[in-house]
């Protein structure tokens, strides 16, 4: 099992988001220990390019942060724990393994937003907010996934923050939307699993970059991650984290050591 710790914060663009590396290293340094694996970490540029195309920090997204972590998974001998950083820290890792493990390949897609938005829906720029519709293979070409994650692969797991756009791409089948997980995957092969932190509670941990209430709590994401024991977890990721008092996400790391080392 490999740790790649990618601090990257272009991809979004809230008051926190200068604080995103800071999280990054923190929560790596934590993963590290709860579970005994070196981390390694991706230098990402940490300067910003104006919006183009709708997308803000577009030229940076594409450049070099995106090419020093596809050189980083060429032979990852292993599952990955991808720790941003903004969610589109997941484009590559989810893409790598996606062109991997063929068509068969589940997303669980832990998250209080959809990430369905495109550059011509987005409300924001931030690309944050489309990386999941982009591994789905549509919006902008320079980002969209090819080969692309299969319709109806991806469950959504304690999302409730829709945009329009958002709900007519699962109204038309491109995510499901259910509370059984494990169900909603019970086609794949191989999945990955997708955490952005915002899917907790603010009350839960205050370092969420998209804080929302009604989240989930520490002890019922802990069992629904385990709820994926039955499957061959090939990756993971977890994201958005601003906070340095990290502590308090221990056991959610040692699930996600358990999903992908395949050691309960």
């Amino acid at each position: 099992m490999l740790i790649n710790a990618v601090p990257q914060f272009q991809g979004a663009l809230t008051e926190r988001a200068p604080e995103l590396p800071e999280g990054c290293v923190a929560l790596a340094e934590l993963a590290g220990h709860v579970l005994g694996v070196p981390v390694h970490y991706i230098l990402q540029n940490r300067e910003t390019s104006p919006v183009a195309d709708g997308i803000a920090n577009r030229e940076v997204l594409t450049g070099p942060n995106r090419a020093a972590q596809l050189a980083a998974l060429e032979a990852p001998g292993g599952p990955v724990l991808t720790i941003g950083g903004d969610c589109g820290v997941e484009l590559v890792p989810i893409g790598v393994a996606r062109y991997r493990f063929g068509p068969g390949l589940g997303v669980a897609w832990f998250d209080a937003h959809p990430d369905l938005n495109t550059a011509e829906t987005s409300p924001s720029g931030a690309f944050h907010g489309m990386v999941l519709r982009s591994l789905l293979g549509e919006g902008d070409p320079d980002f969209a996934a090819n080969p692309p994650v299969e319709p109806g692969r991806v469950v959504l797991a304690g999302a409730r923050v829709f945009d329009e756009a958002e709900r007519a791409a699962v109204e038309r089948g491109l995510v499901v939307e259910t509370a059984d997980v494990a169900a909603g995957l019970s086609g794949s092969d191989k999945i990955y699993v997708h955490l952005d932190l915002d899917v907790l509670d603010p009350g839960e941990f205050d370092g969420l970059n998209c804080p929302e209430p009604g989240g989930l709590t520490i002890e019922r994401l802990v069992a629904m991650l385990r709820g994926l024991n039955g499957f061959e977890v090939v990756g993971a990721g977890i994201t958005e984290c601003v906070g340095t008092r990290v502590r308090g996400l221990e056991p959610v790391l040692e699930v996600l050591g358990e999903l992908l080392t395949g050691k309960q």
